[in-house]
């Protein structure tokens, strides 16, 4: 009986231990590392944004997204300040605010459809089903038209949206 726990006593420890031992490998441990440098890399990539656009078939309109602001003409009061944000999967939102000494916006969220043939970009609102039409003059702009598509009285260039990363490089040709 002695024999036996002293014998117990002795690999009592070490099978306590190995489970311990394992993890400590440093075959193992390298193994790990090796894999956590290959997550860390493929988190890098993504945050610096792959192009994926050879494996994507986006439609035509994505390369007109962002957004783009107007300061558009009022009947009623001072100005009606509009900015459009076209997103991803067709989807927009339109900002707009009085400019009088109330400063409440009203938002407005809904789908786009681009069409180049005609030139123009419809939006179509989730709640109301509410059709806004606006003319494509160009990449970077869009043109405010009636509710009936065709252009509003006045002056064109008051009904103007520039895109925001596009009026700066127009504004340095302007000048």
């Amino acid at each position: 009986m002695k024999i036996l726990k002293i014998a117990l006593k002795q690999t009592l420890p070490l099978l306590l231990l190995t489970p311990l031992i394992g993890a400590f490998n440093p075959a193992m441990a390298k193994s790990d590392m090796q894999i956590m440098g290959d997550v860390q890399r493929a988190r890098e990539l993504t945050r610096k944004g792959v192009d994926h656009s050879e494996h994507m078939n986006e439609d035509e309109s994505q390369k007109f997204r962002g957004v783009y602001y107007g300061y558009l003409p009022c009947d009623h009061c001072a100005g009606i300040k509009m900015t459009l944000s076209l997103k991803n999967k067709k989807n927009y939102l339109l900002v707009t605010q009085y400019a009088q000494s109330s400063n409440r916006e009203f938002f407005e969220k809904g789908k786009y459809d681009w069409n180049d043939k005609s030139s123009t970009l419809t939006l179509t609102a989730r709640k109301g089903s509410k059709v806004r039409i606006l003319h494509i003059k160009d990449e970077g702009t869009l043109i405010v038209l009636s509710p009936e598509g065709k252009p509003m009285i006045g002056n064109q260039k008051e009904y103007t949206l520039l895109r925001n990363d596009k009026k700066k490089s127009r504004e340095l040709h302007i000048h």
